[in-house]
Parts: C-alpha cells; sequence; structure tokens
C-alpha cells in the first residue's frame, strides 16, 4: 500500500485556484508532520508548507496569504488550497509525512520518510 498519495493538481491560468489533497495511510497518523514540497525539472524539491499536531501552519514566504495548508485527521488527509496562483507557482506538488515519533515540523526534504509521485500544478499567463 502506498503511503501517501495526492490529487487535485491541474492547469489554469494565473489567478486562478486549486485545491491539493493527499492521502495518508500505514504509519501515519495525526501526530505526523506533513507538509508539501514543489518540485520543478532540474531544481531541488522546496518546501511550500507544512503543518504538525503542536505546531502552528508555516509557509513558504512567496505563497504566504495565498496559499492555506489544513488537515482532516479523522480522514488522515492533508490540503492545500492555492489561490491568486501565478505561473511561479507550477511545478510538481508533492505531499511529504514524516514519522509520528518525530515532535515538530521541518522545511527540508531529510525530515521526511514518506513521499508521494507528485501532482502536476501548471498556471499558465
Amino acid at each position: 500500500e502506498v503511503p501517501v498519495v495526492e490529487s487535485g493538481g491541474g492547469s489554469v491560468q494565473a489567478g486562478g485556484s486549486l485545491r491539493l489533497n493527499c492521502t495518508a495511510s500505514g504509519d501515519i497518523n495525526s501526530r505526523s508532520c506533513m507538509a508539501w514540497f514543489r518540485q520543478v525539472a532540474g531544481t531541488q524539491r522546496e518546501w511550500i508548507s507544512s503543518i504538525g499536531a503542536d505546531t502552528a501552519p508555516a509557509y513558504r514566504y512567496s505563497v504566504k496569504g495565498r496559499f492555506t495548508i489544513s488537515r482532516d485527521n479523522d480522514k488522515n488527509t492533508l490540503f492545500l488550497q492555492m489561490n491568486s496562483l501565478k505561473p511561479e507557482d507550477s511545478g510538481l506538488y508533492r505531499c511529504a509525512a514524516a514519522p509520528a515519533t518525530l515532535s515538530g515540523c521541518e522545511d527540508y526534504p531529510a525530515w521526511y520518510s514518506y513521499w508521494g509521485q507528485g501532482t502536476q500544478v501548471t498556471v499558465s499567463k
């Protein structure tokens, strides 16, 4: 069973909105920090946002005020509401989860043990 599966990507024009979903299973639970990363071909994954059991949501500066991360612990699902999208928001968005035994959230990939395959977001001018 794949522990992390994303959905909800697509193509929109600048100024539009998309909502990404991430369904987690296995060892991932409400105590796990979960995050969204973005990957563009030829570049490293960059942290977009994260949310933990005891930590407030955190956002990359470039998306603050436009993106909202949330989670439904009963359904073990993570969301990313993306509004006022810009072309530079385009990329492969990957959901990540840290082991529940780790406390807190971090903004670097090595913190996270579970990764989805990603969902593509394309924003045109």
